[in-house]
């Protein structure tokens, strides 16, 4: 099994589109036998010293690979210059990082989210959100600080996969006259039970409800919250559970 050599953000490749299998049979040997192994081989890039770069993915993480120039061998990690600058990073960034990122930032856009904050926020997030989680609570809790001051807009993409209540619950979050108010008087009530989960759930709001939980399962998260946003040079980045206190500010930005 390969190892990763660093950890950006789990999405599944297939999210990009993409059709390899006209190039993939032109691959050199070590690049096929890695391509055995799982790996997703996206394109190639110029890389010094007389190799060839291949940016791939495997286990939903993106991958540097260098062949040699007899094309017989491929290496696996990052290509480190004399001043300690990261060679790899730039052209994984640009064949992988950022199209993926703008591809499921679209597909987050179009899921059926509740805004909790500012339209005008310069910072939005999104966060996978089950009624009857305790951690997004949490969560919304600690984030007060910067909803209120207008810093941030969470975006609560409603799912119901906790317990037998959950679809009830955000059902009636989802159906709510006004879904924002609704889900604060939630958070605000989740110790005692929160919302009344409806009895009767509609079949527009049943399709969101598995749209969304689809997508949970595409982007890799198997968790509530796993909370979506983008980090200083506009990537996007995943972190599943209640952020620490320093993953807040990464998140969220300065207070």
């Amino acid at each position: 099994m390969i190892k990763k050599p660093f950890v950006l953000f789990a999405v599944l490749f297939a999210l990009l589109g993409m059709t390899l299998g006209a190039q993939a049979k032109d691959w050199p040997a070590p690049i096929k036998a890695l391509e055995a192994q799982g790996v997703e081989v996206i394109g190639t890039f110029a890389a010094p010293g007389g190799l060839t770069g291949y940016a791939g993915m495997i286990e939903q993480q993106p991958l540097a690979i260098y062949l040699t120039a007899d094309g017989k061998q491929a290496i696996i990690g990052s290509m480190i210059d004399a001043k300690g600058v990261n060679l790899s990073q730039e052209p994984l960034d640009r064949l992988v990082s950022k199209p993926m990122t703008v591809k499921i930032w679209k597909q987050l856009e179009k899921s059926a989210w509740i805004a909790d904050g500012s339209k005008n926020a310069p910072r939005v997030i999104y966060t996978f959100t089950d009624p009857n989680c305790p951690y997004c609570n949490k969560f919304w809790n600690d984030a007060r600080p910067w909803v209120k001051a207008g810093k941030v807009q969470l975006r609560h993409v409603i799912v119901a996969i906790l317990t037998d209540t959950s679809a009830g619950k955000a059902a009636a979050l989802l159906s709510a006259k006004d879904p924002q108010v609704a889900l604060t008087q939630h958070e605000q009530q989740h110790a005692s039970g929160g919302v009344k989960p409806l009895a009767q759930i509609s079949a527009t709001v049943r399709v969101q409800l598995d749209a969304n939980q689809k997508l949970m399962q595409q982007l890799g998260a198997s968790a509530t919250p796993t909370i979506f946003y983008k980090d200083a040079s506009g990537n996007l980045q995943k972190i599943q559970g209640a952020p620490s206190a320093e993953m807040l500010t990464k998140i969220l930005g300065p207070r």
